[in-house]
């Protein structure tokens, strides 16, 4: 569960910084799986990126220190459905071939959400 968190973090930390950093233009110029900005604001897609961010702190910060351990499948959930507008998004744009990254990322924050929500939570 950690790793998977952990890899999680490292992915939308990265993700995300890029997309509050670099303008959305030089976004869209880095290739066809970036062409999904042509459909958002430029700040849509900052949105997007500090969600992100946001995200990827929640799913290690509050664990590791042990404060508000509670945030981490928040963010977990939050991931998954920043996810699921992507699988709409590149569904509606039929970018298939993109898709199945964007399902991975889903089923692994719904993977972490479960296991520090869940019945059967890897916490306890």
């Amino acid at each position: 569960l950690w790793v998977v968190a952990g890899v999680l973090a490292v992915a939308y930390l990265a993700g995300g910084s890029g997309k509050v950093l670099v303008p959305k233009e030089k976004i869209y110029a880095f290739g066809p799986s970036a062409h999904w900005t042509e459909e958002f604001s430029p700040a849509a897609v900052k949105a997007i990126g500090v969600l992100e961010v946001l995200g990827g702190i929640g799913l290690i910060l509050p664990a590791v220190l042990d404060i508000a351990p509670g945030v981490v499948p928040v963010a977990a959930v939050g991931l998954a459905l920043i996810m699921v507008g992507a699988l709409i998004t590149r569904g509606r744009r039929r970018e298939y071939k993109f898709m199945v990254a964007d399902l991975v990322y889903l089923v692994l924050a719904g993977f972490v959400a479960w296991g520090r929500f869940g019945p059967e939570s890897f916490t306890a």
